[in-house]
């Protein structure tokens, strides 16, 4: 009789633990097998080849000069499309599709969370269906559910505003749920400057409200740091709306400049920060870009952004 032999009879409980430890090593063989069979047949995002709905042909926009300053910063609880009598059929697909794929996820349905202004509401979509958030959901959800859309993006908010809702406990749960985080910020910070100084403008106005505006975008972005660490966070940049009625003050290009030269640098004091700038895709005068108060983007405006956004989610910009 070996040693061996000797040992596990007079240590009985060696021969049962021996036995555990084996049983425990297959359960754990077959969990872990379980396991990556389930991972293998989850879709995965992967935004390769989606492509954006071509927009519905643009209804004639009217003048509403006498309203210009109301365009963009009025009341938040003020909608502008109904959802009767808008067109229920989907737009046939843009051909060119996005080359580039992003895999951000394993196992589960990305969430994206978009916050903001009325450029996040959809404000000017003829066919109220969210703008370039909408679109974006629309596009990448087209043949599965891939993601999970959240946009609590409210008409006329500030930063300043922006800075307060993210006290309330339900946008810090979406924060929490979020992996990605879409922001647009800062046309109404102009707003108010010119709303405030109209008859005594002075550019020290704007240099003042931007120096106010940067550090509101740090605290913004600290506090969704602080929430959550791990969602990447992009800023898109503003256009210039008030070339229409504002020509006698050409240093409106200028300080648009300024505001998204503040958010880029911003977004680049934060590693999970990328800028999205949109200021050129309005710079084309031959092309109808903005709806019926001249201010908010139009279908195709709206689109050209969704498209933007899309292309840094896929690593074709930036």
């Amino acid at each position: 009789m070996g040693y061996e032999h000797i040992l596990f009879n007079k240590h009985p409980g060696v021969s049962v633990l021996k036995k555990n430890v084996a049983i425990s090593a297959v359960i754990v063989f077959v969990v872990a097998g379980a396991a990556f069979l389930f991972y293998i047949s989850q879709p995965r995002v992967e935004f390769e080849n989606v492509t954006l709905e071509t927009e519905v042909e643009e209804p004639a926009s009217e003048d509403h000069t006498e309203h210009r300053l109301e365009a963009i910063e009025d009341d938040p609880a003020e909608e502008e499309n109904e959802e009767e009598g808008l067109t229920s059929s989907m737009p046939r697909p843009l051909t060119e599709a996005v080359n580039a794929t992003v895999d951000f996820f394993s196992g589960r349905t990305l969430n994206i969370l978009a916050i903001g202004d009325s450029l996040t509401q959809g404000v000017g979509d003829s066919r109220g269906q969210g703008g370039y958030v909408g679109l974006l959901e629309r596009s990448i959800n087209a043949e599965n559910e891939l993601v999970h859309f959240e946009n609590l993006g409210k008409r006329g908010s500030r930063s300043d505003q922006l800075l307060a809702t993210l006290e309330d406990p339900e946008v810090e749960e979406a924060i929490e749920d979020a992996d990605m985080i879409l922001v647009t910020i800062g046309a109404n910070d102009i707003m108010r400057v010119l709303r405030e100084n109209i008859t005594d403008l002075e550019i020290k106005d704007f240099l003042h409200e931007n120096g106010q505006y940067e550090e509101r975008l740090y605290e913004i972005f600290s506090v969704i740091e602080d929430v959550n660490s791990r969602s990447e966070i992009y800023l898109i940049g503003i256009f210039n709306p008030f070339d229409k009625y504002f020509q006698e003050i050409p240093e409106l290009n200028l300080i648009v400049e300024k505001w998204n030269e503040t958010g880029e640098k911003v977004a680049g004091d934060f590693d999970s920060m990328t800028f999205i700038p949109i200021e050129d895709l309005f710079e084309d005068h031959d092309e109808e870009l903005f709806a019926e108060d001249n201010f908010h983007p139009n279908d195709e405006g709206y689109r050209r952004i969704a498209q933007r956004v899309l292309d840094y989610l896929t690593d074709e910009e930036g």
